[in-house]
């Protein structure tokens, strides 16, 4: 699990860019990383049976690292978009990997002024980890729509549900991922982006969904920021549920049904645009469905996953997403309330965050 959060001054409320005195003050942590802006800090646990392990991991981190940054004079914040922080007013971390992103990207990777929950899960071999990558694009929709988070931009109302999703994609080898089937074809790509200097490290593909070799795991990187540790753990679990029910399916001698790449890069715009009120597509047919209706379903067919994966309670609340609101609707719903003033749709996000 990786945890990316936001410092906010405890006063102004806006952006603070003193993520390497929060880490220096922390002391040597592997669960406590650095990240390209140095108003942000990742929380990362050990590598996890389930997720309520996860979860608890988690917790322990965050105690520990909110009290050092409450002891500086801010807060932790976790969503996909500050509501009203400028780009412009934010400082690199010094680190020559980041700055040759910059120095490529150029205005782009300045504007990535966003944060997200990444979701490792391990696979039993090579072979499986293209096909179930695909497979999980047809829940894409599913995941972004129930952890959208990012309706502002500078302090307008953008009118998109996950402002970050559309943001993130615009650098160069992020976005969707492409659909291999074979580890084979992954590797030949990974030898052309390497020969033709579009990448240097693995590392440096930031798909949506992408294969951590070195760990073993794919990566779901699909997330918008989330601002409690209920939500998240109702995240986590439906991804945990999704992808061992893939590589249960490949198990069995199933193969798995794969959409065109223009009924995906559909999927994530709708999602996006229009968060749980989202008609997605469901199949290569383009059949269409409500996205809620189709999670409700999706719910009820992963139970007996979660059972074996000791998460029921933790997929259960998914349904309390949808049924309560999401947190770009929460967002906007405290906005309304307050004649538009963002601080306190800072605040709540702030106090959602109960340890």
């Amino acid at each position: 699990m990786e945890w990316e959060f936001a410092l906010v001054d405890a006063t102004t409320r806006d952006l603070s860019n003193e993520a390497a005195e929060v880490i220096a003050e922390i002391g040597e942590n592997p669960r406590v990383h650095k990240e390209l802006l140095r108003n942000t800090v990742e929380i990362v646990t050990d590598i996890c049976e389930d997720t309520p392990q996860a979860m608890a991991d988690l917790r322990d981190t965050l105690r520990t690292a909110r009290q050092v940054v409450r002891d500086r004079g801010m807060e932790l914040f976790s969503a996909g978009t500050h509501p009203f922080a400028r780009w412009s007013a934010q400082e690199l971390t010094d680190a020559p990997r980041y700055a040759e992103l910059i120095k490529r990207t150029q205005w782009w990777g300045r504007q990535m002024l966003i944060w997200g929950v990444h979701v490792h899960v391990g696979i039993r071999s090579a072979p499986k980890a293209m096909p179930i990558i695909s497979g999980l694009l047809n829940y894409y929709p599913h995941l972004l729509a129930l952890s959208a988070s990012s309706p502002w931009w500078g302090g307008d109302d953008t009118g998109y549900a996950s402002n970050r999703s559309m943001m993130f994609q615009q650098l160069p080898t992020a976005g969707l991922p492409f659909q291999f089937q074979t580890w084979r074809q992954f590797e030949r790509f990974v030898h052309d982006q390497k020969k033709t200097g579009i990448i240097d490290d693995l590392n440096e593909i930031r798909w949506d969904i992408r294969p951590s070799p070195r760990l073993g795991t794919v990566e779901l990187r699909v997330c918008d920021g989330v601002s409690n540790l209920r939500e998240l753990g109702a995240l986590v679990a439906l991804t945990h549920c999704l992808v061992v029910d893939l590589d249960n399916r490949l198990e069995a001698g199933e193969s798995l049904p794969v959409m065109p790449p223009w009924h995906v890069q559909e999927n994530k715009w709708r999602a996006a645009r229009y968060g749980l009120d989202a008609e997605i597509i469901l199949d290569s047919d383009s059949n269409e469905r409500l996205v809620t209706a189709d999670i409700e379903d999706l719910l009820t067919r992963l139970e007996p996953v979660a059972q074996t994966l000791n998460c029921v309670h933790e997929l259960a609340a998914v349904e309390d997403i949808y049924r309560h609101g999401a947190s770009y609707q929460r967002q906007r719903r405290v906005a309304e309330e307050h004649d538009g003033d963002l601080r306190v749709v800072v605040d709540t996000l702030i106090d959602e965050l109960e340890l």
